[in-house]
């Protein structure tokens, strides 16, 4: 039997990144993500959903996130689940799930820059035209 273990999320940090180092030196971030899932009941009534999920990054990954994200800054995860268990020192026996990412991409925050200015547009440019030439002899055939 064949087995799969993908996650892909679209949300917004919950808190800001803590970056901390394993014994070999290794970068990891922790940081948590909430998604939102909205929908209408057959009643027509508006829902709303939120799930929270805790993540880790390794490495380089782990750098850039705590470089630039912050509490409230949207991100894309791509990563696989992976499920840690321990024991408290209560005694008890805990466990949860965790994405632990494997690429991700920075999101634009929505309406104007993160400083609340408005972002310049760019002009537009034609990436699939062809410069024309005035001159035939330019031709290499």
């Amino acid at each position: 039997m064949a087995n799969f273990n993908k996650v892909l999320l679209m949300g917004n940090l919950t808190r800001d990144p803590e970056l901390s180092y394993l014994p070999s030196q290794t970068p990891v971030v922790d940081f948590g993500m909430a998604t939102n899932r909205r929908w209408r009941s057959r009643e027509g009534e508006d829902k709303k959903e939120v799930c929270f999920v805790d993540c880790r990054a390794y490495g380089r990954l782990a750098e850039n996130l705590n470089k630039y994200m912050q509490k409230g800054s949207p991100l894309f995860v791509e990563g696989r689940l992976k499920f840690d268990s321990w024991t408290a020192q209560d005694g008890s026996k805990r466990s949860k799930h965790r994405v632990v990412v494997e690429n991700f991409q920075f999101l634009p925050r929505g309406g104007g820059a993160p400083d609340g200015t408005e972002r310049q547009q760019l002009p537009e440019q034609n990436v699939n035209s062809t410069p024309q030439s005035d001159n035939e002899d330019d031709i290499p055939f």
